[in-house]
């Protein structure tokens, strides 16, 4: 049995026929959808398949685009605002008709030119994309169920009092606490991250590190939260023994141990003058 055609989503779809502006594609259950011309790579013939984007155009007409959206129906993302009126702000979302928040879709007033977390969904009143920063509706319902140590896939969507507050596996919310952030994270990051504690409220705690595996000792965690804040810090593994206890408090060949274990993990780069953080 065929899937049903997804507005928001990328399809493989068949070419039906060509005409002078485009050419027409078998949307299935969406009826003929036209992919403008500029939009055909050279060289394909009726019955070719074809991998477009479904969306809208400014007309609320169905149409299709081989461009790659930076967010799909379904999806979160973080996207910079390029304008605001009366009735919403309207995203980037690297297609020629900009993403539409509606301001009762908005967790605090959008300005133009910041970027926010949104996703995206179909909006079931106007059947248009729309997107939404309202992220709690979309979350999973009930208790989550991932095994400690377990990898999966998150996205950051603010910065707390006790870390970064983060989506897991598109489903559930999650926390990274400061203590265990070692290198820079910034609104919108996508990474692999582990299962740390499964907490009584539903929520998770995760790392990006592996438990056990790539163990960060209390030297190696001074030194990279001193290269959060500088990026490149001019002491190296010969460095004076005074610069280094006054930079860090700590014995020269505890500091070369340290930076040879960050080093091994890619944490860092050492350079010849100074260490500077990957």
């Amino acid at each position: 049995m065929e899937e049903d055609i997804i507005l928001g989503k990328t399809h493989k779809l068949k070419i039906n026929r060509f005409v002078d502006f485009g050419c027409y594609v078998d949307g299935q259950n969406l009826g003929e959808i036209l992919v403008p011309k500029r939009y055909i790579p050279a060289g394909l013939q009726e019955d070719d398949f074809i991998e477009v984007f479904v969306h809208t155009d400014s007309e609320d007409r169905i149409i299709a685009t081989n461009e790659k959206p930076y967010i799909e129906v379904g999806q979160f993302a973080s996207l910079k605002v390029l304008a605001v009126n009366n009735f919403g702000a309207f995203l980037d979302w690297g297609l020629m008709k900009d993403l539409f928040v509606p301001f009762i879709e908005q967790q605090a007033k959008m300005e133009v030119d910041r970027m926010y977390v949104v996703f995206a969904y179909v909006d079931s009143a106007t059947d248009r994309i729309a997107a939404s920063s309202r992220l709690e509706q979309f979350m999973a319902l009930g208790p989550a169920n991932y095994e400690l140590g377990e990898e999966v896939d998150i996205i950051v969507t603010a910065k707390t009092d006790l870390g970064f507050k983060v989506i897991v596996n598109k489903e559930h919310w999650g926390l990274i606490y400061s203590n265990q952030v070692f290198e820079k994270l910034k609104i919108g990051d996508k990474r692999k991250a582990f299962i740390q504690k499964m907490r009584d409220d539903d929520k998770i705690d995760v790392s990006l590190r592996k438990t056990g595996f790539e163990h960060i000792d209390d030297v190696s965690a001074l030194i990279l939260k001193a290269l959060q804040e500088d990026e490149f810090i001019g002491i190296h593994d010969k460095s004076d023994p005074d610069d280094i206890k006054k930079q860090f408090g700590i014995s020269k060949k505890a500091f070369k141990k340290a930076i040879g274990g960050l080093y091994k993990q890619k944490l860092i780069a050492i350079e010849d003058n100074g260490i500077r953080i990957i």
